[in-house]
């Protein structure tokens, strides 16, 4: 665990047998914890202390903050520099790192130069397509795709050298893992494709959101049945949806999200659709907390950051837990996070 009173994290300490990384996160899924992740969506910002408020949001809630890159082909502050500023100063972060932009030259390099600066996980993907985005003139690169990007950064954290065969002095410690989707076809597919992502070395995985119980459990038979959820932890996805017609454009517009017509007339039928899409991911959560392989969630609460704390706590998934944050050790209690700090994470 960081101290949040280091300037630096002890980042090239021994390991623990049997560990890959350093993190709280890789050592907090091995204790056999249920793990709680939520995603920071990079502010439009070059003040560190943007990225600090949404942080916050998130303190005695979660237990690793995803910092994404680029999300939707969308512009915002890099993830490896969301990711160092929060692993400066005690946070547990998962680094998302696309394929879209970069070719296998410069994400070796991000990889080592987050490494470097203190962070112990990564989230491999390929990336969504730059038509979806803000610069859809942008070149996309796509050199690597995310179980080929997987393969390379295991390579240079065991073997310690690049995809050239070029040396590393201090290879990474690194915390490896991937995306997931069960509820979008091919649905046979998919547990094959996941067993892919882990032999080219995924190590934990986020599922794309979850509005479908059915679909989560059969994949998760096949799952547990191929003997994966012992290979990997998997984090599932889930999110409130602020309304049903949020519901309706990102059943339409967002790849490979599955929202069944039941939630959507729920939420319209409802006299306050934002309070109902968060009831609707606390019941997610409860069940989602009981599914044989599930190692835990991954809250996805875009524009609703503020309403995380009260999800989590709301649907008891923790069990009187409370995860560690900076500032923890001088605080007993969770901290209370302001109106303004609030405001600022959304």
């Amino acid at each position: 665990m960081v101290s949040d009173e280091r300037d630096v994290p002890a980042y090239f300490e021994p390991l623990e047998p049997g560990f890959s990384s350093p993190g709280h996160f890789e050592a907090l899924l091995k204790s056999g914890a249920f793990a709680v992740t939520a995603e920071l969506a990079p502010p439009d910002s070059a003040d560190p202390e943007d990225v600090f408020a949404r942080a916050r949001v998130f303190d005695g809630y979660v237990d690793a903050v995803n910092a994404t890159d680029g999300s939707g082909a969308n512009c915002h502050m890099s993830s490896v520099a969301v990711c160092s500023l929060l692993t400066r100063v005690g946070y547990s972060t998962i680094m998302q790192v696309s394929c879209r932009d970069r070719n296998r030259i410069a994400i070796q390099g991000d990889v080592l130069g987050g490494a470097a600066m203190g962070v112990a996980n990564v989230l491999c993907l390929t990336g969504d397509g730059v038509q979806v985005g803000d610069h859809p003139g942008a070149k996309p690169v796509f050199d690597l795709d995310s179980t080929s990007l997987l393969s390379i950064v295991k390579t240079m954290r065991d073997r310690g050298h690049f995809q050239s065969g070029r040396k590393i002095a201090a290879p990474p410690h690194l915390f490896l893992g991937a995306a997931a989707n069960p509820f979008a076809p091919p649905f046979d597919y998919r547990p094959i494709q996941l067993g892919k992502k882990i032999a080219a070395g995924a190590q934990f995985i986020q599922t794309q959101y979850c509005f479908d119980i059915a679909r989560l459990k059969n994949f998760m038979d096949v799952v547990c049945d191929h003997g994966l959820h012992e290979q990997a932890f998997i984090l599932v996805g889930v999110g409130p949806l602020a309304s049903a017609r949020a519901a309706e454009w990102m059943r339409n517009h967002v790849p490979g999200v599955h929202i069944p017509d039941t939630v959507i007339k729920r939420l319209s039928g409802a006299e306050d659709a934002r309070r109902e899409g968060r009831n609707i991911c606390i019941e997610m959560i409860q069940q989602i907390r009981e599914i044989e392989g599930v190692a835990g969630v991954h809250v996805m609460a875009y524009r609703q950051e503020e309403a995380v704390a009260e999800i989590i706590e709301r649907s008891e998934v923790l069990r009187g837990r409370t995860p560690w944050y900076p500032g923890a050790i001088k605080n007993s209690v969770t901290k209370s996070v302001t109106k303004e700090e609030r405001a600022m994470a959304k």
